[in-house]
């Protein structure tokens, strides 16, 4: 017997945001049909909601995911429920890997085709003046939020404020700029920015995005994405991949040089044409005790 809209049935998701970084591009692994996070209910004979997790991402997308850890948990009413069915509860997890081909039914997706106004690593996206800020300036003159305005100019500055994300896009979702907003509401779309994904993944990678900024400046979280030995520039242009702003090069030499993350191999680089880069790992300890000070963002 389904369950009645006063019940208190549950159905638990699990929900997969795999990143990588590939050419100083962040990326996402989406599988297709329709373009979502990789997820699937938990079994009954899962052990853990992680392994059951690790079970649905192998089992579509053919990865074996290695450190995981759980991102949040969504649960809103309403969350794509509705009509007797049971209440979705989404636990979502985040994992970081080096890119690899999926299996068929699988792809990857630059983080900044979904999150266009988020990438200002050359200065502020055109999106945000030639759609963004106009289309929300519209809406805020409009609603009956008094404080829409000011939510506006908090969220998309200046400044500028890397950690927003989940912020800007809620916003967006709010005025009717993206797709989910229409298809939630069976209306058509007026503006839609950025590629959208099935249900409220777009969310979750938003959040995933901002849990990954914040992180940068007391984990090294990126040495999940980095080969065993890389170069300084290469280190620096996977942080800036994943905060979207540039840093000043010699300000994070010397930061990463005083913060013991690394060590040099005594090993160069191949390089054609001038002296080879040093190549460095991180330091065995840093990967044993994840809890340690980040990179930090020495902006310019």
């Amino acid at each position: 017997m389904g369950a009645s809209p006063g019940s208190s049935e549950v159905a638990i998701s699990l929900d997969a945001v795999i990143v990588a970084v590939t050419d100083d591009q962040p990326r996402l692994l989406v599988v297709d049909k329709p373009a979502s996070l990789p997820s699937g209910a938990l079994a009954a004979d899962d052990l853990t909601l992680e392994l059951g997790l690790r079970r649905c991402v192998r089992e579509q997308t053919g990865f074996e995911v290695g450190y995981v850890e759980q991102l949040y948990t969504f649960g809103d009413r309403g969350r794509f429920g509705g009509g007797g069915r049971p209440r979705p509860i989404g636990v979502a997890y985040l994992a970081l890997v080096r890119e690899d081909p999926p299996l068929a039914g699988a792809h990857w997706v630059d983080v900044y085709d979904l999150l266009p106004w988020e990438d200002h690593r050359a200065g502020v996206p055109s999106v945000i003046d030639g759609s963004v800020l106009p289309a929300l300036q519209a809406w805020a003159a409009e609603s009956a939020d008094g404080e829409a305005t000011e939510r506006v100019q908090v969220a998309f500055g200046p400044p500028w404020d890397g950690i927003r994300v989940l912020e800007r896009y809620e916003l967006l979702y709010e005025a009717g700029l993206v797709q989910e907003h229409a298809t939630d509401r069976g209306d058509d779309p007026t503006v839609v920015l950025g590629i959208p994904l099935a249900f409220d993944h777009r969310r979750i990678a938003s959040v995933a995005l901002a849990r990954l900024r914040g992180k940068l400046t007391y984990r090294p979280v990126v040495f999940e994405l980095l080969p065993g030995r890389f170069t300084l520039l290469e280190l620096q242009r996977t942080v800036e991949a994943l905060s979207g702003v540039s840093l000043h090069k010699q300000n994070f030499r010397r930061l990463i040089e005083r913060s013991g993350l690394v060590e040099g191999t005594g090993e160069r680089a191949d390089a054609q044409g001038g002296r080879p880069p040093e190549l460095f790992r991180f330091r065995p300890e840093v990967q044993l005790e994840r809890p340690r000070p980040g990179v930090g963002q020495p902006y310019r």
